[in-house]
């Protein structure tokens, strides 16, 4: 893949000091738009640009960094001399022993069917229009938006070594909701809690049904408002997709972080609850958990052809049959643990050192058609779309919420209930895995707010799911 700026490319080459153990220009720009229409006003229109390079240099197992949007010649020079005096600094003290960094030669680009080039601004804001008209005709709709925002991101990493990746990712994120009220009740319903999003062109908006969605969205917000609160009691639960987005995050994906096993990560989200010695043997779930990380994946939000550190990407068993096999770790992080990761080492900008972050986190799917998983429940409901979540410091305990409920009674789906929630402890939680959708129920999905690391690092990362079944769950709501 040709750089658009081949001065800057040569830059970059010409500025790192071949001297050092280890060197990279890490070159990021990203362009952001983004529209809305609320209530059949058009919103101002936000749109975003951010461009800059991260230098790195390891000399004697010292490690320093320095980022700059000054992309001259004489600013380039000031960063990679800046990053030099910090490596020489901790030379000698770190916790890195040795090079795991490689010069990696490849490049990635996002698959894009329908570019947003056939589909004009006014073209876009008129499809808002309609979505935001569609959902409204209820005076109990009291609010209502439908957006779209979309980024498009071009990232460079030359090394010292001859190592050169270029990858270009354009992601794109529709949204809708719906706010009705009555009294003092108050009830919205969301597209997907905004996980209907991907990587790719306008054909994105057709992969989860935007334009049939809106009118859906409204109807439900409100039968919500109409509807009981959820019951409370130790029941069996179904997990719809765009639950499961929250569950794989929250009590699988931030647990295994590797940086966080070791101890780096704990300021800012805490730690967790898994320790290296677990890894190879412990019952994570029952044998029916399978979870991969899967950057391969077409379309997917958090898809790359490589990391951060410009290690391949590949699709790797995290979990399998239930059992616990590697974390969530990069280059570096494997070295020290002296364990297999993955390549996930990742930044949200240029001026972010990258540290071991999820990217695709799946739910392989299983065997089991949707009308069975619930054919095979006797008193128990189906939860869609979260809403809220709250989880302790070493991700185990947790307590997530949703927004919409259906009862589900001698193996039949029933009415619908508002304000469910549930609570559990993780290893417990999976363990009572009781079905596993099949292919016809799996979303591929994605998070857009991931937030860690001090300072905050906000990243995108996908996760991909089908209908869930589990036993035993403790569920309230409000109502006995």
């Amino acid at each position: 893949m040709a750089f658009p700026d081949e001065q800057l490319e040569a830059r970059l080459v010409a500025a790192l000091p071949h001297d050092a153990d280890f060197a990279s220009a890490r070159y990021m720009h990203e362009r952001a738009v983004s529209l809305d229409v609320r209530n059949g006003v058009v919103e101002p229109i936000w749109t975003g640009r951010d461009e800059g390079v991260m230098v790195t240099v390891w000399r004697a197992g010292g490690s320093g960094y320095s980022a700059t949007s000054d992309l001259s010649e004489a600013g380039l020079a000031r960063a990679v001399d800046e990053a030099g005096q910090w490596a020489a600094r901790a030379a000698g003290g770190g916790l890195v022993h040795g090079m795991p960094l490689a010069h990696t030669v490849g490049d990635y680009a996002s698959p894009i069917d329908v570019g947003f080039d056939t589909l004009g601004p006014a073209d876009q804001i008129e499809m808002l229009r309609a979505a935001d008209a569609a959902m409204g005709g209820d005076d109990r709709i009291v609010d209502r938006s439908a957006s779209l925002t979309r980024f498009h991101t071009h990232s460079l990493l030359v090394t010292n070594g001859g190592g050169r990746v270029c990858q270009e990712i354009s992601q794109v994120f529709p949204n809708l909701r719906a706010t009705a009220n009555e009294g003092s009740n108050t009830q919205s319903r969301t597209y997907g809690g905004a996980a209907l999003v991907g990587q790719g062109g306008a054909e994105v908006l057709g992969r989860h049904g935007f334009s049939d969605a809106p009118a859906q969205i409204a109807e439900e917000a409100i039968e919500l408002l109409l509807a009981p609160n959820c019951p409370s009691g130790t029941m069996d639960l179904i997990l719809a997709p765009d639950q499961m987005v929250l569950q794989i995050h929250e009590s699988i994906g931030h647990p295994l972080e590797l940086d966080r096993i070791l101890g780096d990560e704990r300021n800012y989200a805490g730690t967790s609850f898994v320790t290296p010695d677990m890894f190879g043997s412990y019952r994570y779930g029952s044998e029916l958990l399978n979870v991969t990380f899967d950057p391969t994946v077409p379309g997917q939000l958090a898809s790359y052809g490589f990391d951060d550190d410009g290690t391949p990407a590949e699709r790797t068993h995290l979990i399998r049959d239930g059992i616990l096999q590697r974390p969530l770790g990069g280059a570096i992080s494997q070295h020290r643990a002296g364990m297999d990761g993955v390549a996930n080492s990742r930044a949200s900008s240029w001026n972010r050192p990258p540290i071991d972050r999820m990217a695709n986190l799946n739910v392989e799917p299983g065997d089991t058609a949707l009308a069975d998983l619930i054919g095979g429940i006797e008193h128990g409901v189906l939860m869609e779309t979260n809403v809220s979540w709250s989880i302790d410091d070493s991700r185990n305990k947790f307590q997530f919420g949703c927004e919409l409920g259906r009862l589900i009674v001698d193996g039949e789906l029933g009415a619908v209930v508002r304000n469910p929630n549930y609570r559990g402890i993780s290893a417990t939680f999976w363990r009572n895995l009781t079905g596993v959708g099949d292919t016809d129920s799996l979303r591929v999905m994605g998070v857009g707010n991931c937030g860690k690391g001090e300072p905050n690092q906000q990243i995108r990362v996908g996760h991909a799911s089908p209908h869930c079944r589990f036993s035993a769950v403790e569920v309230f709501g409000g109502a006995e």
